[in-house]
């Protein structure tokens, strides 16, 4: 069975920093591409970032460019997001999520379907 938890979340002050992680068991992570989405309070799905099956090639929405970090240690079948200068439109629930076809590349603005529950982030002062 696919499982992914995430972990992390939490309450922050804008400008602050936080460093999400998604523990991954059920399937062979290191050949698959995987991502973060998010859904703030009353708004659709949004994808945050993406990282290919070796770690080299991230990718990342316009609106987290140059603020939030994904990497991933294979050896340990996890998923980061480092988010830093957060702001108040950051708050939201954040998941990660596994590409559908293993090897494929992360194909930017596409949101998987197999995902976690997410943790909460509440940007707020």
């Amino acid at each position: 069975e696919v499982q992914l938890v995430e972990s992390g979340g939490g309450l922050v002050q804008p400008g602050g920093s936080l460093r999400l992680s998604c523990a991954a068991s059920g399937f062979t992570f290191s050949t698959y591409a995987m991502n973060w989405v998010r859904q703030a309070p009353g708004k659709g799905l949004e994808w945050v970032s993406g990282i290919d099956i070796d770690g080299r090639s991230t990718y990342y929405a316009d609106s987290v460019k140059g603020r939030f970090t994904i990497s991933r240690d294979n050896a340990k079948n996890t998923l980061y997001l480092q988010l830093n200068s957060l702001k108040t439109e950051d708050t939201a629930v954040y998941s990660c999520a596994r590409n559908r076809f293993t090897f494929a590349r992360v194909v930017p603005g596409t949101i998987p379907q197999v995902r976690g529950q997410g943790t909460q982030v509440t940007v707020s002062s």
